[in-house]
Parts: structure tokens; C-alpha cells; sequence
């Protein structure tokens, strides 16, 4: 069976300003797009079975950028619902409430098309999502990619590995970069994380 391999989207404006951005639909800065193209030789040097991708234009640009023209949109790589939080940075939300921790607290309600979710109900995405590519990973040759975004990624690996969303909170993910979850003795590992090209 192949790697799974996780690609941040590049930077946008809302991630450089540390704003929450799960439903906003942000653009890429150019510095985003720029960190995009510099992981094309991470991608081509990896044989690619099947790759899905966020409905977000942030991740579906960097999707795109990288050369994953057929990745498939799936909306359960879309990032945490952080409902009365987005576009809220974390130093804001501490403000009122002193010790807030997203992968613990979760988030405050939201409007009724964004209400919010909590680490759980993450953690549940990101298990359908690990079945849906493990079931790629095993009808086709080579790793499976998924675009998507920071937080997800994180519950993503989390989950992976066996451990509870929360547990998301100890992969710090960096914008434009690739991590690659592999398997050794028959046990999910990570064999590489936040990885860019050399300058």
C-alpha cells in the first residue's frame, strides 16, 4: 500500500495575519502561490495514485499549482467550521476568554450555516476522509495526496495515528509544505512532516 501524503495550501493574507479561516473563501497571496510551485518536485518525484482535494479556492488553486489537475473535491477536507471565530485570531478570542485552546475549547457558535464544530466532529470528518483514501490506496498503484488545510490536517494525523482530535494540537503545519504518513511494521508513522525543497 502507498503513502498518504498531506499538502497544506500556500499562504493567504487571513493565514499570514493568523485570522481563522475555515468557510471564508480567501485567495492565495502570491507569496502563496509561490510556495505552491516550489513543492512540485516534492509531488513529481512521488508516483501519484489518486488525489482529492478541499472545495476551498485556496486549496483547490494550490491543487492546481502543483499539478494535480484531476484531484477530486471532496467537502470533507474542508477546514474546522470555526463559527462565531472566523476571521478571529487567537490573541482576540484570549481576550475574552483567557486559555482558549481550539483542539480542547472548541470554537463558540456561529451563524446557522456555519455553527461550529468541535474537535469531535473534526475528528469524524477526517475518519471518513482516512476511509475514503485508504479505499483509493487500495485500488491503485502509488501515494494518495490531500489538499487541504492547517487544522484539518492536523486532526487528520491525529487520527491516523490513532489518537483523539485533540492530539491534532502537537503537529504544528506550515503553510506551502508536505508531510508524508507512511507505515512501518504495519503501523501508520510519519515519515516526514512540514517537508519543502531545498532553496
Amino acid at each position: 500500500m502507498g503513502d498518504l501524503f498531506l499538502v497544506r495550501h500556500g499562504e493567504t493574507e487571513w493565514s499570514r495575519s493568523g485570522r481563522h479561516t475555515g468557510s471564508t473563501d480567501v485567495p492565495l497571496t502570491e507569496h502563496g502561490r509561490e510556495e505552491a510551485r516550489r513543492l512540485v518536485p516534492l509531488i513529481r518525484s512521488h508516483r501519484i495514485g489518486a488525489a482529492f482535494v478541499s472545495p476551498l479556492q485556496r486549496a483547490r488553486e494550490t491543487a492546481e499549482l502543483i499539478g494535480l489537475h484531476e484531484a477530486r473535491v471532496d467537502p470533507d477536507l474542508r477546514e474546522w467550521d470555526y463559527g462565531g471565530y472566523e476571521g478571529i485570531t487567537t490573541v482576540e478570542i484570549q481576550r475574552g476568554r483567557p486559555g482558549w485552546f481550539l483542539f480542547t475549547d472548541g470554537v463558540t457558535p456561529g451563524p446557522p450555516e456555519h455553527p461550529g464544530e468541535t474537535p469531535e466532529q473534526v475528528g469524524e470528518r477526517a475518519d471518513r476522509m482516512l476511509a475514503r483514501a485508504d479505499a483509493a490506496l487500495g485500488s491503485t498503484e502509488g501515494a494518495v495526496v490531500l489538499v487541504a488545510h492547517g487544522h484539518f490536517l492536523r486532526v487528520l494525523t491525529a487520527r491516523r495515528l490513532g489518537l483523539p482530535a485533540s492530539a491534532g494540537a502537537l503537529f504544528q503545519l506550515a503553510t506551502g509544505t508536505v508531510c508524508r504518513l507512511s507505515t512501518e511494521h504495519e503501523r501508520p508513522v510519519i515519515a516526514g512532516w512540514n517537508l519543502r525543497p531545498g532553496p
